[in-house]
């Protein structure tokens, strides 16, 4: 199924996604993301936000993808 939209996906799927935690920007590897964090200094990437457009490719950087992140 294809979307087009102008709306930002927040809005459009409000309410629709619930974190249990709390979602934070960081920067990993010189790559500006949003992530959820998790135990032990892991987090999982929600989004990127600011990277090269070859890191949206690497599954490596894809969403769900864990990734480890200083506090």
């Amino acid at each position: 199924m294809t979307f087009y939209t102008v709306l930002p996906m927040e809005q459009v799927f409000e309410g629709a996604i619930h974190f249990s935690k709390p979602l934070r920007e960081v920067s990993i590897q010189g790559m500006l993301m949003q992530v959820e964090p998790l135990e032990g200094g892991q987090a999982r990437i929600v989004r990127l936000l600011q990277c090269p457009l070859d890191k949206y490719l690497d599954p490596a950087f894809a969403p769900g993808a864990v990734v480890f992140y200083d506090r």
